[in-house]
């Protein structure tokens, strides 16, 4: 459970707070109308919540690449790029509009 302070209060106290979060290993939630504004963590909580965040991120990457699933074309259709792109030989000429 964290210990919640107003800020007005955090602010003189802030020495004090800072102690309690750093020896003590409280986390300490500054409060401004009743509702929670920011919180202070040890640079150890810190930490932890970053890994847990780029832990999170990775797995969402993962996620959405194995949800993708390759395209195909349908049977008989060309793609206009790529390696499946049609190969025509010298003699077929070019065939735009004003090239004969």
């Amino acid at each position: 459970m964290a210990y919640e302070i107003p800020v007005t209060q955090a602010r003189a106290e802030l020495a004090e707070l800072i102690n309690r979060v750093v020896y003590g290993g409280e986390r300490v939630v500054l409060t401004r109308h009743g509702k929670p504004l920011v919180a202070l963590v040890s640079s150890a909580d810190l930490q932890r919540l970053d890994a847990v965040e780029a832990e999170a991120a990775e797995e969402q990457v993962i996620s959405t690449v194995s949800a993708m699933r390759p395209t195909s074309s349908a049977p008989g259709e060309r793609r206009r790029f790529g390696i499946a792109a049609e190969h025509r030989g010298p003699d077929a000429g070019d065939r735009r509009p004003g090239r004969e």
